[in-house]
């Protein structure tokens, strides 16, 4: 099969989180193009539902925390009456945590590993029973450079993150198995609702400052044609992977957004969070 021909996942149900904008949202809309049925899923519900008319009849929408173990449940349900019983799961749902460690929010650290760490483990507890019984399935985590390399002022959401690359991992060796394969995605800087507010040079609007670094931000399209072709039966022998999609940044030494941070200084990280 070939991802990205109109029939290339036809025979797939796939739940992507945090899907009413951004990564999600463009994923969620890759994948319907690519032929698969699709639960959309965020806890903007009027965004989210917006986009799931918009894509037609193989797409519908549920508002689901990725928090509240119970509306998980409610979720598959949604997604077996109204598509059939669900192959494939994105986890891209998330929200910024800042702070230090000397100094953080206990509120901010536990609703970011609330969203960032518990929410993709509840979402493969819920989807795994019934891939088990098909023989088959793919799980996909969207992650963060920040996940693979630590930074300041971020102590919350990259300890969330490198737990989510556990919690991959894990999936990959417990689960094969069964025929499930589980993948995670680092994605670099990315133009969403997240980013707004960061330094033109940065999003690749001016020419760069620094030789080395991307000639542009990543776009949400860049990310979701990675993940559908995780999804699709041509990365069947992928599994435990941990593949990094940010236009070479990390090429280049230091590898975190610090480099970029250094520059502009840090941005107020609270006032771009978001849940998807």
């Amino acid at each position: 099969m070939s991802a990205g021909a109109g029939d290339a996942l036809a025979d797939e149900v796939v739940v992507v989180t945090g899907a009413a904008s951004g990564i999600g949202a463009a994923t969620a809309t890759r994948l319907i193009a690519a032929g698969a049925r699709v639960l959309l899923t965020d806890i903007d519900a009027r965004g989210g539902e917006q986009l799931a008319a918009s894509l037609g009849e193989h797409a519908t929408f549920c508002e689901l925390d990725v928090a509240d173990e119970a509306a998980w449940g409610n979720a598959i349900s949604h997604a077996e009456t109204f598509l059939g019983p669900v192959t494939a799961l994105v986890n891209n749902a998330g929200i910024h945590g800042g702070g230090f460690i000397e100094g953080f929010s206990e509120s901010d650290w536990n609703r970011s590993l609330a969203v960032n760490l518990h929410g993709p483990l509840l979402g493969m507890r819920a989807v795994v029973p019934g891939m088990k019984r098909a023989g088959r399935g793919a799980i996909v985590n969207i992650s963060s450079l920040q996940g693979r390399e630590a930074d300041v002022g971020l102590i919350s959401y990259v300890a969330a993150k490198f737990g989510l690359r556990g919690i991959s991992k894990s999936g990959a060796v417990e689960l094969g198995r069964y025929g499930i394969r589980v993948n995670t995605v680092f994605p670099g800087l990315v133009a969403t609702a997240l980013t707004q507010g960061l330094p033109d040079h940065l999003m690749g609007k001016v020419p760069l400052a620094r030789p080395g670094q991307p000639s542009r931000a990543g776009t949400p399209s860049d990310v979701a044609a990675l993940v559908t072709f995780l999804v699709s039966d041509r990365a069947s022998h992928i599994t435990g992977a941990e593949i990094t999609i940010d236009g070479g940044k990390s090429v280049r030494f230091p590898t975190t957004i610090q480099d970029y941070t250094t520059e502009i200084g840090l941005f107020d990280l609270k006032k771009t969070s978001t849940h998807g």
